[in-house]
């Protein structure tokens, strides 16, 4: 790959995305940019752009965390540092990627050293790197809750800590974070949400003339990376120079009164929680000023920065989808003109540069998109239906081997409209029994790098997390013979032991919706859809990754595969209609073998399986090879092999009415684990839920089941 980045000036389109940017290039106190949208959008390529724009930097030579020669500081690891002329460095751009560890990041301490010698050895991480520069994230979202934790906690203080059992080290971190991300892999924890000072969301264009001129600038570029960078150098100097500029200005432009009540009546109009949107919206208005050449903020810089700055703070739950009603921003701010504004003979065009259409803008050309795919970019309640009217109305008739099997257009059914989902409300936590060692989350009990203290073991790699207690055990018995003279234990690396801990893991979460006749018939399924997407939400708190998978008629389907997106989740379950025969069969072996395939992707993620029926078995469905066996059979079969593969699993009993068949409670023994019912889901009716899954699992395998294996 070549190390002559795409330039800014070269990107098609994207103006937002652009603008976002270059105005913290401007203003750096912003706050940095969220950037959301599908892959290929030059999310990447333009950030990678930007840090060739900023000004150099000055720091004290030889200093590694960049200190100012006028104002050093005087807490450094490196300092202090005399008075003198500094030396100048371009500003960085430092990339952190989503799977580092937490000394990668903060920066590590020899322990050895410090313990033996009283030396602070200290090795410093990205966070130093990026110190008045550039902190990069690409798919921030699915970067690791400490490492999410630790750049919270940098952004909020503009320092960073690194505290290994008494010796600590701190260093100014104060960067420009800008993280990108696809909103189908999951979304951002709102802490970290809240921290972006500004939002943009990309998209492809669908202009064939813009896409057009994609291709041809990201061919021309790979053909000659140098090349390319020379023509667009004219370019690059005129933006670079512009930003100079605004930096230039920026303490002059004047936030007046009146630009202060349209943004405070913004953010309380849009009821935005706290008060860091109306602080980010007040140095973006002064930032846009700055850049349009001018010393007065206007009401068009106020609506702009609105744009910019509120629309991922307006987000309630992961299911509402981040947006601003344009209409009511403008009725606010007709409510505070402008007083008296000076009229400016030149308009200063809206975008980061003064490239038309024709010219192209930062990430190329004419009005468009930016270079596309390679590894530099990232170019109404239902209506009551009589239960004899449903397809399946659970008497199950046809579960007799002789039983004709009905065609699968027969088995569907006459399928109904799908049905809005009922309120979500607050569930008991479900859990998978045992100690697991996944992904960080807040699910199941698991080995982590974080959480209690639970023991000691001898470092495997770099150690981390010191145990001081097992060590000085370990050293003890040794003094003598390596001569100790009384200064100190004498510690050598055999004797370093590594903290064991216990926190919590994400899980995946699968689903299997009974989607039959059955359920529609008692119209129980938006009560249904209620719970299901309690629980998406739940599992969006707990980090954990979902699928969806859905039965009816004949055949079982795979609604939405493994992802950490619980929103796309959720409009799969908002459209999911409903009607035919029940195939429980189906959707269990589905489930089983969409597992299986997931194990082998992800060994160390457990799962949990959520089955939501009323337990009935109609039809067979598309299973082969049985054809001696009943619907209920088959499904008792599949039930028993996930239970044999160590599935730890929970049934949803959906059943309603005052006669109960009890269906579910078989199916949830077969399965090894507890049946709930939809009233019993809510957190204030779920008592002992956990124990039940852990009892039901114990009980069932037996002591040398792959089942206890697993947990």
């Amino acid at each position: 790959m070549s190390s002559v980045h795409f330039p800014f000036s070269a990107v098609v389109g994207q103006d937002d995305l652009r603008l976002a940017l270059l105005l913290n290039a401007v203003s750096p106190a912003v706050g940095g940019v969220l950037v959301r949208g599908e892959k290929g959008t030059a999310k990447s390529t333009a950030v990678r752009a930007l840090s060739a724009l900023l000004p150099q930097v000055e720091v004290v030579p030889g200093c590694r965390f960049s200190c100012a020669p006028t104002t050093p500081d005087p807490a450094c690891p490196d300092g202090p540092h005399e008075s003198g002329p500094g030396g100048v460095r371009p500003a960085r751009m430092v990339e952190l990627p989503v799977g580092a560890s937490e000394d990668r990041l903060v920066g590590a301490l020899d322990i050895e050293r410090a313990l033996a010698e009283g030396v602070k050895a200290f090795e410093p991480g990205l966070l130093a790197d990026a110190h008045r520069g550039i902190l990069y994230v690409d798919e921030v979202n699915l970067l690791h809750d400490h490492l999410v934790d630790v750049l919270l906690d940098a952004a909020a203080m503009g320092s960073s800590y690194v505290e290994r059992e008494g010796v600590s080290v701190r260093h100014a971190a104060r960067f420009l974070l800008v993280g990108t991300m696809n909103p189908e892999e999951g979304e951002l924890r709102p802490q970290l949400l809240d921290r972006f000072g500004l939002t943009v969301e990309v998209a492809a264009s669908r202009e064939p003339a813009q896409r057009v001129e994609v291709v041809r600038r990201r061919l021309a570029y790979e053909d000659d990376p140098a090349g390319f960078a020379t023509r667009w150098a004219g370019d690059e100097h005129e933006v670079r120079a512009r930003v100079v500029a605004a930096r230039a200005l920026l303490p002059k432009v004047s936030l007046g009164d009146t630009a202060l009540l349209q943004i405070a009546a913004t953010c309380a109009g849009f009821e935005v929680d706290g008060m860091r949107a109306d602080i980010v919206m007040a140095r973006t208005a002064t930032a846009l000023a700055a850049w349009a050449g001018r010393t007065d903020v206007r009401k068009e810089d106020v609506r702009q920065a609105a744009l910019l700055a509120l629309p991922h703070r307006r987000r309630r739950n992961p299911f509402d989808a981040p947006g601003l009603d344009e209409d009511m921003l403008d009725r606010i701010l007709d409510e505070f003109p402008d007083e008296d504004p000076e009229p400016e003979p030149e308009p200063e065009p809206e975008g980061p540069d003064d490239s038309g259409p024709e010219d192209g803008g930062p990430d190329g050309g004419p009005g468009g998109t930016p270079p596309q795919g390679d590894g530099s970019q990232d170019p109404g309640a239902p209506a009551e239906t009589p239960e004899a009217e449903a397809p399946d109305s659970g008497e199950a008739p046809a579960e007799t081997p002789e039983a004709p099997q009905p065609s699968a257009q027969e088995a569907a059914g006459p399928e109904q409209a799908a049905v809005r989902a009922a309120e979500p409300f607050r569930t008991k936590m479900l859990s998978v029994p045992g100690l697991g060692e996944g992904a960080s989350g807040r699910r199941s009990r698991a080995r982590t790098a974080h959480g209690r203290t639970t023991g000691a073991q001898r470092p495997r790699g770099h150690l981390t997390k010191l145990h001081l207690t097992a060590t000085i055990q370990a050293a003890a018995p040794h003094q003598k013979a390596r001569g100790r003279d009384g200064r100190g234990l004498v510690i050598r690396k055999d004797d370093l032991r590594q903290a064991t801990r216990e926190g919590r893991e994400g899980n995946l979460v699968l689903f299997v919706v009974d989607a039959s006749g059955s359920m529609a018939a008692r119209q129980r399924m938006s009560a249904v859809k209620g719970a299901v997407l309690s629980l998406l939400l739940d599992a969006y708190q707990r980090r954990d990754k979902v699928g969806l998978i859905t039965f009816r008629g004949a055949t079982a389907e795979l609604a939405l595969p493994p992802t950490s997106s619980v929103d796309a989740a959720a409009a799969r379950l908002e459209q999911l209609p409903t009607g035919g025969r029940t195939p429980l069969a189906a959707g269990l072996l589905k489930a089983h073998e969409v597992l299986r395939i997931e194990r082998l992707r992800d060994p160390s993620r457990r799962p949990l399986l959520v089955v939501v029926t009323d337990g009935r078995a109609t039809s067979a469905g598309n299973v082969g090879g049985r054809t001696d066996s009943s619907p209920r059979e088959l499904a008792g079969h599949s039930a028993r092999l996930l239970q044999a593969g160590g599935v730890a699993s929970v049934v949803v009993d959906c059943e309603s009415g005052p006669v109960r068949l009890g269906l579910a409670d078989v199916l949830a023994r077969d399965l090894g684990g507890p049946a709930v019912t939809l009233d019993g889901l809510r957190a204030d009716s779920l008592a002992g839920l956990v124990k039940n899954v852990r009892t039901a699992v114990a009980s069932t395998a037996s002591p040398n089941s792959s089942n206890r294996r697993a947990a």
